[in-house]
């Protein structure tokens, strides 16, 4: 089976070392990126329009200023990380590809980044207050996903918030970039991991580009969400 699905990252080709990396651009432009400049700022990517931007930029809104943020699968850092910084979040980013890495820094030179796969990632061996991954969980394995969601669930303080896309139907997919085997789990099936591993969810939607995203309010020890503002995606 084949299926498109819009995604900034994920599982991809360095070009200058041919290894794979998780997270390794924002859509076709990051898998693609020497064609446009390593997904540069200078590739004309505008951080107001593109997939993703405004559900993205709502779910950073309900986040305090300074909040501190964590971006998996950054790629290079536009237009998603850079609305994260632009809505003055304290970023950290993850990918697992160093050409894009590289491009990160340069576009978002005050913003800490490290070229780690998500599964192994230090993740900055601190919390957070909110953890998105957009575009990247469903180019991991079925047992990674569970992992990875527990993970989440142990970097994000009481209250901290977590964003994530993958589509709402449970579906084995060829990626038709890179021809990696995609996998969702399926609404229904994230929905029980986050809550036994201590997530609320707090909405469902897509997106214009028929993205479909959880957005999940890690609970403090009494079972209640602790949430900062009004808002959704």
């Amino acid at each position: 089976m084949v299926l498109q699905v819009l995604r900034r990252g994920g599982v991809g080709v360095d070009k200058r070392t041919g290894e794979f990396g998780y997270g390794v651009g924002e859509g076709v432009l990051g898998v693609v990126g020497e064609l446009v400049g390593v997904g540069e700022a200078s590739s004309g990517v505008d951080v107001q329009f593109g997939v993703g931007v405004n559900s993205v930029r709502r779910w950073a809104q309900t986040l305090p200023r300074g909040a501190a943020v964590i971006d998996l699968g950054c790629g290079s850092g536009f237009p998603l990380t850079e609305v994260l910084v632009a809505e003055e979040l304290n970023v950290f980013g993850v990918d697992g590809a160093p050409s894009f890495v590289e491009a990160f820094r340069r576009n978002l030179p005050n913003t800490p980044v490290v070229c780690e796969a998500v599964q192994d990632s230090r993740f900055f061996d601190r919390t957070f207050d909110g953890v998105l991954a957009w575009g990247l969980l469903f180019l991991l394995s079925r047992e990674d996903q569970r992992r990875l969601i527990q993970r989440f669930a142990d970097i994000l303080v009481p209250g901290g918030r977590l964003l994530f896309t993958s589509p709402a139907q449970p579906v084995v997919w060829s990626d038709v970039m890179t021809e990696l085997e995609s996998r969702s789990l399926g609404a229904e099936e994230y929905r029980r991991l986050l809550s036994e591993a201590g997530f609320s969810i707090a909405d469902e939607c897509e997106d214009e580009g028929q993205n479909h995203y959880f957005d999940a309010i890690k609970t403090n020890r009494s079972g209640s969400p602790l949430v900062n503002k009004e808002a959704s995606v």
